[in-house]
């Protein structure tokens, strides 16, 4: 029984399933070890891997299936002697035609015509070596299944180091930002590379896969030299090919989703499975797969809660929410300079907890400016902050708005200083394409300025993100000069790139050299470089005259073993005009869509707003709340609740524990749930049906 199940042609198959179902288990003990504050209960412990083991064996069945049909369709007939020369005069026929014929025309696909002729070219030599070389056939085909085997397992090895590299950046299996990652190959492969010893990986990868096979080959020969009929090889073949149709249709994504507890949850998953599901949905119809309230009751509600005494609708259409903001004191045309810091969460600073002093600048300048001690971000991403500061729109399913196809003329912050005069700018240390940067702030009302505008003599240091952030601002303070030298207003937004892996940055600025490669070196690094910008800026005459603002894009993480822990998401804001503004600490909810009307509201601007934020220094506490989200997880958090909306149709609402990040379960609050759910159905419908445009 024995031989006749795993000693046949089709016993390579096992080795793949085999290998690929053993590599993914010691891949999930291996994060399970590493994820030491994890709380994984033993009913949990056994449902991840239970759970995981259901899907490895789902992705093997796909893993499987060039060698199912390889070994099926593999013809033995051509290969007898008695044949060879008939096929070789085939082969030469047809190469014939291709080279002297015009059946694949080379000016219709010269790549094409030249993949082809070479690929007969290659056929025709190994039927040559076929006749010539006594057990050629025996050595070919062993071959190709000894390449095949040392092909996957070596990208089943990287797979499984990548797996790991991912999960200590963002303890997660792959997501929706491993699919964003796949687009920008030059920035991330150097990433890594500038991160990572890949050249000694690579090398152990490669000697390991090469054990692997030479462990192996008894069962490759045994293949190889098992004959079995069409018929028998038909048989067997289909059943094979059968496994990832039922693996498709039968194993949902949702089983993973089987405890409280998100790091059990994600140890349950599958990597290449998540990615492939992450990759399927690049963006989400809310309506498909979130609860909804009808249109007009969502639109009424939004209404109720963006109305603020200073506001007024300008319209009686239902679905509508464009009104008139005025201020009692007249408008003051101040500049204003909008940094958003990569990757700044609020606990690096002396005023949430952390005893490292790695801001120390912004420690001592908190004292000096309006200093934001409750606001939160929208996502987990650059493009989710960049989107929230800019368009002042809750984080909708799926892809970023900055990473969507027509997401231009849209109504943002920089339309609205644009309508008043204002230069409006974004200033970046990388190439603006990344992440569709240039082509979404150049079409919603910025001039896209980015480190191609750097001379390289001017460059004091670069990763492959981008300059470092002192040479960010340099270029940022030649571009305001030159902005007020035209006497128009200013907004620039400057976005720091150097708190990012590889965590690198020039040498002798700070106490942690670069070569430490740390995250509190980078974090501390680029509180230097706002302080000497800062300080450089105070000696330009537009200083007194400017508003700076300093915020974060998003956490430096945001994982923990609830799906939205909202320390993951906690970030501060100083808002810094010494001339213009007393200092103080506010204490208000704020949410990160709230900067842009909270910005306009301290220049007293008179304008039509349809934004979703709200200017929160004149905003009642009891109408203050913030969002804060994943790709699917979609979070409204009020009156200490967060109520958590995910697909398919799934509401929960939770207590957050604002210290730890820790949530319980509470029951559903009918009026805050209806609140969530029209914030979220609102700005989908209205980006959905192209109302949002300025």
């Amino acid at each position: 029984m024995y031989n006749k199940i795993f000693r046949n042609r089709f016993s390579f198959i096992w080795v793949i399933i085999g290998l690929y179902v053993i590599l993914s288990t010691i891949t999930r003990i291996a994060l399970l070890l590493a994820t030491t504050s994890a709380g994984i209960t033993i009913g949990q412990f056994s449902g991840l891997f239970s759970i995981g083991f259901l899907y490895d064996l789902a992705i093997a069945s796909f893993l499987i299936i060039p060698f199912v049909l390889h070994l099926w369709l593999q013809n033995n007939l051509i290969y007898q002697k008695k044949m060879l020369p008939w096929v070789s005069l085939f082969f030469i026929g047809l190469l014939s035609l291709l080279l002297f014929t015009n059946i694949v025309p080379k000016d219709f696909s010269p790549q094409l015509h030249t993949a082809i002729i070479a690929y007969i070219a290659f056929r025709f030599a190994i039927y040559l070596l076929l006749f010539f070389v006594p057990n050629f056939r025996t050595r070919w085909r062993t071959g190709v299944l000894y390449f095949g085997l040392g092909l996957v397992t070596f990208l089943l090895l990287l797979n499984a180091v990548s797996e790991w590299f991912f999960w200590q950046e963002f303890s997660s299996r792959y997501n929706f930002i491993a699919v964003d990652y796949l687009v920008y190959t030059t920035e991330v492969l150097g990433n890594i590379n500038e991160s990572y010893p890949i050249a000694w990986i690579m090398t152990a990868l490669i000697i390991t896969a090469i054990a692997i096979v030479f462990m192996s080959r008894s069962l490759v020969r045994t293949c190889v030299n098992q004959s079995l009929t069409f018929g028998k090889r038909s048989l067997l073949a289909i059943c094979l090919l059968i496994l990832p149709v039922i693996a498709y249709l039968a194993v949902p994504e949702k089983w993973r989703h089987f405890s409280r507890n998100e790091y059990a949850n994600s140890l349950a998953g599958n990597g290449i499975y998540e990615f492939a599901i992450a990759y399927t949905q690049n963006e989400l119809d809310f309506y498909q797969f979130y609860k909804t309230l009808p249109d007009e009751s969502a639109f009424k509600l939004l209404k109720q809660q963006l109305q603020l005494p200073n506001t007024r609708f300008v319209s009686d259409d239902p679905f509508n929410i464009e009104r008139e903001v005025v201020y009692a004191e007249p408008e003051r045309k101040l500049n204003v300079v909008l940094i958003s810091v990569e990757s700044l969460s609020a606990d690096f600073m002396k005023a949430f907890g952390n005893t490292n002093t790695i801001t120390p600048y912004l420690d001592s300048l908190a004292a000096h400016t309006l200093f934001f001690t409750n606001l939160y971000a929208s996502g987990t991403r650059t493009v989710r902050g960049l989107e929230a500061l800019s368009l002042s729109i809750p984080p909708t399913p799926g892809q970023s708005i900055v990473k969507r196809p027509d997401n231009g003329g849209l109504f943002s912050l920089g339309s609205v200083l644009r309508s008043k005069g204002y230069i409006t700018q974004y200033i970046y240390g990388g190439y603006s394409y990344f992440d569709n940067m240039k082509t979404f702030f150049g079409n919603n009302g910025y001039t896209v300025i980015d480190r191609s505008a750097i001379k390289p003599q001017d460059v004091h240091y670069q990763n492959i993100w981008g300059v470092a952030d002192e040479d960010l601002f340099s270029l940022a303070l030649h571009t305001l000069d030159s902005n007020d030298a035209t006497h128009k207003p200013f907004f620039s937004q400057i976005m720091t790139v150097s708190n990012h892996r590889p965590y690198t940055y020039p040498d002798g600025r700070i106490d942690i050299p670069p070569s430490t490669q740390s995250r509190e070196g980078a974090v501390k690094y680029t509180d230097y470089a706002i302080n000497k910008f800062l300080k450089e800026a105070s000696t330009r005459k537009w200083f007194d005259s400017t508003v700076f603002v300093i915020v974060a894009d998003h956490c430096a993480g945001s994982a923990g073993s609830v799906e939205l822990p909202v320390t993951g998401y906690h970030i501060p804001m100083l808002i810094y005009a010494p001339k213009i503004l007393q200092p103080r600490a506010v204490d208000a909810l704020t949410a990160q869509i709230d900067v842009a009307p909270t910005i306009l509201g301290m220049l007293r601007f008179q304008y039509r707003s349809k934004f979703f934020g709200q200017d929160v220094l004149n905003t009642p506490a009891e109408k203050q709340r913030a969002f804060i989200s994943t790709y699917q997880g979609l979070g409204y958090l009020r009156n200490g609740r967060l109520v958590l909306q995910s697909p398919v149709k799934t509401v929960r609402q939770f207590k957050p524990d604002f210290a730890t990040g820790n949530a319980s379960t509470v029951n559903l609050d009918d009026s805050l749930v209806n609140q969530a759910i029209a914030y979220y159905q609102c700005a989908s419908w209205l980006l959905k049906n192209k109302k949002q445009s300025e």
